[in-house]
This record gives structure tokens, sequence and C-alpha cells, in this order.
């Protein structure tokens, strides 16, 4: 080697970057990674719905083999469909002018042609992952759907919504791009029923007219008194805690957020959703810094989901690590228990002067039992 030329540069360590990059976090080393496929491969294709509220950038990533069958909302007679119209400022406007808001799944014949377009593009098969087949009917859409696909397609409820459902979707597209088999795929896909969401709503106005708050009728006539965290248990919504105020109630979904993350150890994900609101988002972003080794995100409400909770929801969604029991049923938030009230020191009765009287008397005897006569004595049988 020439004495005037400089060593050769040591190659850098390669790391993931993107979404992948940025769900990794800058804490701790990334986790193992899979064998790249050989070059060719083919992976799974997979479908999902716009309520899994993908981040777009990841999304856009991952498009390749990847189809989001937007949701369509409607507002008055309008129908707006997420990613084609601008359906938040749509919704915000209907939902503040008292326009009739409703949502609806889509179209088994939407589902069909993203399933004919990753078989165009080479998929040989085909794993679909939906919201709550409990809350919305696109489960049953792509099951009609299946029948008439080109390639085989394995239909999976997620029992969840919002990124909860979003993780698993992100899980199994990364797992299907690594050459992971279609039954790995699944049961990952059904992994989405630990994934837990928690929200609160300023109202639960919305979610009463859509009528995905069925199971909370017995109970609604008491949580309209209160702002409750609401979660999702068992593909439906359900009460997870009653609190007493709106600013009370970010405080404890910041709580459960930080006590479930603990419980899942470091390897949970956390996404905080919002709609209208993302000042408050970023600030409750910044408290759940460092509940686990992965970023937390920031993520905007579907405008399918958005619908329901109406402007002013706040959730977060929790994946990843050891998953808990799911949420249990609602309880009340503790009463703040009084300060005891001093007592008034007890009052001395006076004594009679009578007893006083004899009291002295007694003690100037110095123990004689000789009784004293009064000084007007009666006497017997006089007038």
């Amino acid at each position: 080697m020439d004495a005037h030329q400089p060593p050769p540069t040591p190659p850098r360590p390669t790391r993931t970057g993107g979404w992948v990059g940025r769900l990794w976090g800058k804490r701790g080393a990334e986790p193992a990674r899979r064998p790249s496929p050989p070059r060719g491969f083919v992976p799974v294709g997979v479908v999902t719905d716009s309520a899994a509220a993908l981040p777009e950038a990841w999304a856009r990533e991952n498009a390749r083999f990847l189809r989001v069958v937007p949701m369509p909302v409607m507002v008055d007679d309008q129908i707006f469909s997420e990613g084609t119209d601008d359906v938040p400022t749509e919704l915000a406007l209907g939902l503040a002018m008292g326009k009739a808001v409703r949502t609806s799944r889509p179209a088994p014949g939407q589902l069909l042609r993203a399933y004919q377009e990753l078989a165009d593009a080479g998929v040989k098969e085909i794993i679909s992952i939906h919201l709550s087949s409990v809350l919305s009917g696109t489960v049953d859409a792509a099951r009609l759907a299946a029948a008439s696909s080109p390639v085989p397609v394995t239909v999976v409820d997620s029992l969840t919504v919002a990124l909860a459902q979003g993780f698993a979707v992100m899980d199994v597209a990364e797992l299907a791009a690594a050459g992971a088999p279609l039954a790995e795929l699944e049961a990952m896909a059904n992994r989405a029923a630990e994934n837990h969401v928690y929200f609160a709503v300023p109202s639960l106005e919305q979610l009463r007219r859509g009528g995905r708050i069925g199971a909370l009728a017995s109970v609604l006539g008491t949580l309209l008194n209160v702002k409750p965290i609401l979660s999702v248990r068992d593909g439906q919504i359900v009460a997870h805690e009653k609190v007493r105020t709106h600013s009370r109630t970010l405080a404890r979904l910041v709580a459960i957020a930080r006590d479930e993350a603990a419980a899942r150890g470091p390897e949970a994900r956390l996404a905080v959703h919002y709609f209208g609101n993302q000042d408050a988002a970023e600030e409750i972003v910044q408290e759940l810094a460092g509940a686990s080794r992965f970023e937390v995100l920031a993520v905007p409400v579907p405008a399918v989901l958005g619908a329901h909770t109406g402007a002013g929801v706040m959730a977060v969604a929790i994946s990843g690590g050891i998953a808990p029991p799911p949420p249990g049923p609602a309880r009340h938030e503790p009463k703040p228990r009084p300060e005891p009230k001093a007592r008034p020191e007890p009052k001395v009765k006076p004594e009679p002067k009578g007893r006083r009287a004899a009291a002295s008397t007694s003690q100037g005897s110095k123990g004689s039992a000789k009784p004293v006569e009064p000084a007007n004595p009666e006497v017997p049988g006089t007038n």
C-alpha cells in the first residue's frame, strides 16, 4: 500500500431507516432481524381498512404489497372517502354545523379490487385484517369479496380499532416482507385482540347516535354525568373508568397508558390519537415519552372513527411486549376523603350553687357527720 494513501474507511453499521427505524426508537439495540428473502421474492399481500389509522408515510413505504381500503363517511347526503377527499375538514364542518354524520362499511367490490391489484402484482396469498366485526360489517364484506378473489384470502377480525388494529397490520406486513409463512402471519394478526386502546370523548352523543355504545345503555344515564374513559373489549366499546372532570380524564388516560406500558415491558409501543386537538395530543406524547424504548407516535383519528367520537377525542393505543389481561369492567374513580374536622372541646357544665355550697361546707367540717341545720327550721304544728 502506498504510504501516502489513507487507510480504508471501515464500513458503517447499517440501521433500519424510515418508519421502521422510528418505531425501533433511539433507546437500546435493535432486535434480531430476519434474513433477507431471496431476490425477486413476492411476499404475502396484506389488506386492511382505513380504521387501522396507519401512518401515511409508513403505508407509502409498504404500498407495493399493501392495500388500505377507505371506509366511506357520509355528511348529510354527501359521501366522502379517505384518501381521495378532504374528509377531516368536511367531517369537522359537518359536526360543528350539527349535520347528520354516518359511516358505512366498504363495498365488497372495493375489497375485491384490492385483492385483484395484489394478485396482479404477483402475490399468491392475501391476509385481510379489519376492524372489529362488532362495530362494523367490514369483515363480512371482506369475506364476500374473498369468495371471488383470484388468489386465496384469509380474513381476520382484529376485534379492535385504530392503531391497536394498525400495529398488528404493521407487524404482519413486516413479517410478510421478510418471508414468513401465512400461518405465522395469521397468528400475528390474531394477536391484535391483545392490543388495547383507551379513549376519552367530551360527549357521548355521537357514539349514542351511531349506536356504538349499546353495551353501555344500562349505565348511560350515569355516564352522562361524568367523563368516562372508554376501551374496546371483545370487539365492543365498554366503559373502563368513570372520572368527574375532563382535565382529570386526560390525567387518568396518561396514567392508565403508563401503567399498562410498564406491565408490557420495554417492548411496548404506544400511539396517541386526536381529532382537532393536536396540541393536547403532543403534550400527552411528551408525558408518555420514556414509557417504552420506542417512539410514541401521534396520529390523527381516522375520519371513520372521528365520525362517531366527535371532535376533541383523545386516545392511546398500546401494543407489544407481554400483553396484560383485557381491560376490566368500569370502575368509579375513588372519591377523595374529606379532611377530618377538628372536634370542639367539650363544654364544662357549671355545677348548681347549692352543690358548691354543700361541698364547701362539707370540706370545712373536715369529715364531721353532723348535719347543718337550716337558719329558719320549720316548726311542726304551727301556722
